[in-house]
């Protein structure tokens, strides 16, 4: 049947067609007729049940189905009649214009928008690179070493990495706090675990001595009742302990997988494990230099059906995201718009990228998946086990393609824009947010 087409906006179109109410009532028909073999009544025999009593109480609810169906299969043909390429859910509702024998719908929708490139040559991108040097791999077996560390007892005044056990009391003008006493209480000097001033206090003492200081508490402390106030405390030293690295020897290589306890083997895969994250972490800083300067190179009218769905999907994230850390987030207001700005940025990365990989012919390659999966396995004790479950999975593969797909994107916009190298220390990468 004839569709009209109308352009009501920008991005925005409204589609007006029609079925043929025959149409549907010889569908609804044919389905009543195939549901009356199964259906089942109280004082009938399946299949013996009267069709009139069928239409009565499952008419309405197949007719609402086929219609629904014929609707969106007008749609769709309409679409494809007219090359549309449709941005989100079209909003359908009825036509009282419709000719005899017809039953009218128009559908509102919008469409998305023609994405035509700028000079990727203009845009200027920041390459970081960082080099993997003997100093970065002593500093990583003394952590190791540290994980494996044993404790003896120390003469002498606690220092920081000392482990203390002491007893303390702690009260706020005089009057004790829930959580603020206990015995044989032990903690490790420099790690962070008590607050500065407490750790300040007992630095320099030795086991058998008692201190008293003050403790102030941060104004965001989490107990409101101590926030920002300043506590007594009372500090006996019961034990100091030092720290008693293992020798990296052939002992210690065996603890990581090293067979024949060789040295040199052990600090070859702690390099090799440092390479791989460090390469890692520059191709995530660098993708991320790309993906922020692409923007520049296309002004794109935006389909809010497209960024309204986005932002949704960012709040259910994020919703998703508290609930895991046990947050009830019943009672939690969220402003109708806080996710748009990111929705906005999302959605046109998202277009504009998809333009690049179709103009420059970025697709992934299945050699290009290969390798992907390959480079994650790496990291696995078995590589092998790891692909097999990439490949056995569209879903897990899907996601994979996508990776790729957007490293063709960096690597070409890499090779046409000024791009400026900047090189990194290992700190500097590794503590990068």
């Amino acid at each position: 049947m004839a569709t009209q087409l109308e352009t009501t906006g920008t991005l925005e179109r409204r589609l007006a067609m029609a079925v043929a109410v025959a149409d549907v009532d010889k569908e609804v028909a044919d389905r009543l007729r195939k549901l009356s073999r199964t259906v089942k009544m109280a004082g009938f025999r399946p299949g013996k049940v009267p069709m009139k009593m069928i239409e009565q109480s499952y008419g309405p609810q197949v007719h609402a189905e086929v219609l629904g169906d014929a609707v969106s299969r007008a749609f769709s043909d309409a679409v494809a009649e007219h090359s549309l390429r449709v941005a989100g859910q079209p909003s359908i509702e009825r036509r009282e214009d419709a000719a005899e024998g017809e039953l009218g719908f128009a559908a509102t929708f919008e469409v998305y928008p023609d994405v035509v490139l700028g000079d990727v040559a203009a845009l200027e991108v920041e390459r970081s690179a960082c080099e993997v040097g003997d100093a970065e791999v002593d500093r990583t077996i003394d952590i190791l070493r540290k994980q494996r560390a044993g404790w003896e007892t120390a003469d002498r005044a606690a220092q920081d990495e000392d482990r203390m056990t002491l007893d303390f009391k702690g009260s706020v003008d005089g009057v004790p706090f829930e959580g603020g006493a206990a015995s044989d209480f032990q903690f490790q000097i420099g790690q962070g675990r008590m607050l500065p001033d407490f750790e300040a206090g007992v630095r320099g003492a030795k086991a058998g001595e008692s201190r008293s200081f003050d403790v102030k508490f941060p104004d965001e402390y989490g107990a409101a009742e101590l926030a920002g106030k300043t506590a007594q405390f009372e500090v006996t030293v019961k034990k100091i302990e030092q720290q008693v690295l293992p020798a990296v020897d052939e002992e210690f290589a065996k603890q990581f997988g090293i067979a024949d306890g060789s040295v040199e083997k052990m600090r070859a895969d702690v390099r090799a494990n440092l390479e791989r994250e460090v390469a890692q972490r520059l191709r995530a800083r660098t993708k991320s230099a790309v993906m922020d300067a692409l923007p520049a190179i296309a002004a794109i009218e935006l389909p809010k059906a497209l960024v309204e769905s986005e932002g949704q999907a960012l709040l259910e994230r994020a919703i998703a995201d508290l609930q895991q850390r046990g947050i009830d987030t019943k009672n939690i207001p969220v402003p109708p718009d806080a996710f748009k700005e990111q929705a906005e940025k999302r959605v046109r990365l998202g277009l504009i990228v998809s333009e690049i990989v179709k103009a420059q012919g970025l697709q992934a390659k299945p050699d290009q998946i290969r390798k992907q999966i390959e480079e994650f396995a790496q990291s696995y004790e078995n590589p092998a086990e790891v692909i097999r479950y990439y490949f056995s999975d569209r879903n897990r593969l899907a996601e994979v393609e996508a990776l790729v797909v957007e490293q063709n994107v960096v690597d070409w916009t890499l090779a046409n824009a000024k791009v400026t190298d900047q090189t990194l220390s290992f700190d500097d990468l590794m503590s990068a947010g």
